[in-house]
């Protein structure tokens, strides 16, 4: 296996008398999709919000790209590659599609939100803006408000957001949530050309899109690992399927 980009080692976070991450270790190589699920609760969420350093673990270490994070605040791991995608939509909606990418990539360089004018007149910011927009599929919607875009644009917008913070490694947190069969499927093909230009780290509940996108899946019950695998061999893991496949879970491929 190539060496990892990122490397977690016995992480744990308690909040009070419960233990939300529980002496977790796994890592991620360059260039994988890694999917983490497990049922509600699990603390996939919590995990996530550690690698990218909204919260801080009570011990164990975080490295990414060979180097200790584990106490570097979020920006400067923004800066050093990682970025996050929200679960929860986190756009500002009374601004356009290109306004919040554009906003994005000039608080990635080091700028306040204050200063939201330049990213509407540097150019640089704004050519970023309306790549990243197009990698989406977003294009010919940058000029509309975000409030008038629908949800499963919504979704994409946030890909495309942190996609301008040029990321080596994108944390997805249920990307997928909310949307329709059909904006499903897209998110689906979107994420299959999206991973061969970045690693991702994926947390979600579809397990249909897990299944047909990951390289390798990691398996959370109660803040611990209980399996980590390929797809194929995951689905056969007789204690992955009583905590949370389901003995009668049948698991199918998009197309």
């Amino acid at each position: 296996m190539a060496e990892s980009l990122l490397r977690v080692d016995n992480l744990v976070r308690r909040f009070g008398g419960i233990t939300a991450t529980d002496n977790l270790s796994m890592e991620v190589v360059p260039g994988e999709l890694h999917a983490i699920i497990g049922p509600n609760g699990a603390g996939k969420t919590t995990l996530i919000s550690q690698l990218t350093g909204q919260l801080m673990p009570n011990s164990g270490t975080i490295q990414f790209g060979g180097r200790d994070v584990t106490g570097l605040p979020s920006y400067k791991r923004s800066r050093l590659g990682l970025a996050r995608s929200f679960q929860i939509t986190s756009l500002l909606k009374d601004f356009s599609a290109i306004d919040n990418v554009a906003l994005a990539a000039q608080a990635h360089d080091g700028h306040s939100f204050r200063f939201w004018g330049n990213a509407r007149k540097e150019k640089h910011l704004r050519d970023g803006a309306r790549a990243a927009l197009e990698r989406v599929g977003l294009g010919k919607r940058a000029d509309i408000v975000v409030s008038q875009l629908s949800h499963g644009e919504q979704r994409e917008l946030e890909l495309a957001v942190a996609l301008a913070t040029k990321p080596k490694l994108l944390l997805l947190d249920e990307p997928m949530a909310g949307l329709g069969v059909t904006e499903s499927a897209r998110m689906v093909s979107l994420l299959k050309e999206l991973r061969k230009e970045v690693t991702i780290v994926l947390v979600e509940h579809d397990m249909e899109a897990v299944f047909a996108l990951a390289d390798r899946i990691t398996v959370l019950v109660y803040g611990r690992v209980i399996a980590c695998d390929v797809p194929d061999a995951i689905r056969k893991h007789e204690e992955v399927k009583r905590a949370y496949l389901g003995e009668q879970h049948a698991v199918t491929r998009h197309g």
